[in-house]
């Protein structure tokens, strides 16, 4: 009897130190995933990053975060919805070789949110005029998504200073008239924003766009409403914070966190296609000249076509051969590769150092 009730002793402390061990890794699991890059943003600015601003002659304001000279300059441009602090994770290890310069696109973060500005031509001018008198040295231009358009659109026309660029998994002729429509991008973001901004805007964003998102409506149809409710309430409770989920990891955590300093004008240029200035993607891609480094997540699709993915694989090495003088770098994963596979983005980089 004694030997069954030291038995059940011991299976109840094991039972009791299961339940412990669970209970931190799920407190660990939720607090990584609302605090994922503040440890990095701890180490960029340790590493000697400073936020600074410069108003141009037409009197539009760029923010930027430059690190210390180490190396040849390398200008960062973020993608859609981001901020120069979506590049943490790869900031401290750049500016070991490197004189980095990260930008706030217009309607992002703090750089000017003037509508006339949400356009492809006038943002890459005024990256250009940064380019010639903040960083007024030879460069490597780089950018992520839409950002990647614009580092493209730099590194074409933005004269001798730009001697080589890394286009980050840009949507190229994806985000183009004739098939915008059958991507991702505008099904699930461009297409909820234009709808969002017109109508009475009766919750957040962020439920709002839960409530429609598809990948949601794909993947979790039946927990979405409940998600987005969750949303509402949080941004109800902290309505100048970005809603982060306890629950959600940050590949969907990321998509909200610069968002409360984002223009939804941005994004409805986008919508309407006039945030290409009318510039073709096949001129645009032949008319760079230098070295570039063409970073492409294989794409997926779902079961009617839609395109889960920046570009088609088949668009992806098309921009390569238009550039001509490029390496075509072809991975899966998550879009941003900055943030997730760090590693090979910074090989990436380097490789035109």
């Amino acid at each position: 009897m004694m030997k069954r009730g030291r038995t059940l002793k011991i299976i109840g402390l094991v039972v009791l130190l299961i339940i412990i061990i669970g209970v931190i890794a799920a407190a660990v699991y939720c607090y990584k995933c609302t605090h994922y890059w503040q440890t990095d943003l701890k180490k960029t600015r340790k590493a000697g990053y400073t936020e600074k601003q410069v108003i141009l002659p037409n009197g539009e304001t760029i923010n930027y975060a430059e690190g210390p000279d180490n190396g040849k300059a390398l200008l960062l441009i973020h993608g859609q919805t981001g901020a120069w602090e979506d590049y943490v994770r790869v900031l401290p290890k750049l500016c070991e070789n490197w004189h980095v310069f990260a930008v706030d696109c217009y309607g992002h973060g703090k750089s000017s949110h003037d509508e006339e500005t949400y356009y492809l031509k006038e943002n890459g001018n005024d990256l250009i005029w940064f380019l010639d008198h903040v960083i007024g040295e030879d460069a490597v231009v780089s950018g992520h998504s839409s950002g990647g358009i614009l580092a493209a659109y730099v590194a074409a026309y933005g004269g001798d200073r730009v001697v080589g660029a890394v286009l980050e998994d840009p949507p190229v002729f994806s985000t183009e008239q004739n098939y915008f429509e059958k991507s991702f991008a505008y099904q699930d973001t461009y297409k909820n924003i234009h709808d969002y901004i017109s109508g009475e805007q009766t919750e957040c964003w962020e439920a709002y766009y839960m409530r429609h998102c598809l990948w949601g409506q794909l993947y979790m149809t039946s927990s979405m409403n409940g998600i987005a409710n969750y949303a509402q309430r949080y941004h109800e409770k902290h309505p100048t914070e970005p809603v982060q989920y306890f629950f959600m990891p940050e590949s969907i955590n990321g998509i909200f966190l610069f968002v409360n300093e984002y223009d939804f004008l941005f994004g409805e240029h986008f919508y309407d296609y006039s945030w290409h200035s009318g510039i073709p993607h096949e001129k645009l891609l032949s008319d760079i000249k230098v070295p570039t480094v063409f970073l492409h997540v294989k794409a997926l699709y779902t079961e009617d076509g839609i395109l889960m993915a920046a570009s088609s694989d088949e668009q992806a090495r098309k921009a390569a051969e238009l550039i001509g003088d490029c390496e075509f770098v072809e991975l899966s994963g998550n879009h941003n590769i900055h943030r997730f596979k760090p590693e090979a983005f910074i090989e990436a980089v380097n490789r035109l150092n």
